[in-house]
C-alpha cells in the first residue's frame, strides 16, 4: 500500500488527527483502538432478495417480493450489523444452513409484519436475533 499526503508518495504509516471531513477510498486497517466522538454512520443497503452481501455494508433494508431463504454471502469474521425487514406481505422465509437463529424466529419473520434483526458473523456462520413485529409509535 502506498499513501500520498501533500504530494509525497510512499508513506505507509500515518498518525492522523483531523477536523472536518476526511475521505478514504479503500480499506483502513487499525491495529489499535479507534475512538469516535460524534456519530459513526454507514450506508443502508437495500437488498430485497433476502441474500445479504456482507461486502456491501453492515446495515440492510429488505422488503421481500417473494418467498425466499435468508442467506449471507462474502461472510466476514467479526462483522455485525442490522437488517430492517418489512415482510408486510407475509412471504415465507427460511434460513440457510449457515444462519443460526431460533425456529420460532424463522416462523415469526414469515408472518406479515416489520422486524428488526441484528446479526454477528464468526467467519463461517451468522447468528441472527429478531424482534417481535414492530409498529410505528409502538401501537
Amino acid at each position: 500500500m502506498s499513501v500520498t499526503i501533500n504530494g509525497t508518495t510512499g508513506i505507509t504509516t500515518v498518525d492522523l488527527t483531523a477536523s472536518g471531513d476526511v475521505s478514504v477510498t479503500g480499506t483502513i486497517t487499525a491495529s489499535g483502538d479507534i475512538d469516535v466522538s460524534g456519530a459513526a454512520t454507514g450506508t443502508i443497503t437495500t437488498d430485497n432478495d433476502l441474500s445479504f452481501d456482507m461486502s456491501a455494508g453492515n446495515n440492510f433494508k429488505c422488503t421481500p417480493t417473494a418467498n425466499g431463504t435468508l442467506t449471507f454471502t462474502n461472510i466476514t469474521s467479526g462483522q455485525s450489523g442490522n437488517i430492517w425487514l418489512d415482510n408486510s406481505s407475509g412471504y415465507t422465509i427460511s434460513a440457510s444452513s449457515a444462519v443460526y437463529m431460533s425456529a420460532s424466529d424463522v416462523t415469526t419473520i414469515s408472518t406479515a409484519g416489520i422486524y428488526f434483526m441484528s446479526y454477528y458473523s464468526d467467519g463461517t456462520n451468522i447468528a441472527v436475533a429478531v424482534t417481535p413485529a414492530i409498529t410505528s409509535g409502538g401501537v
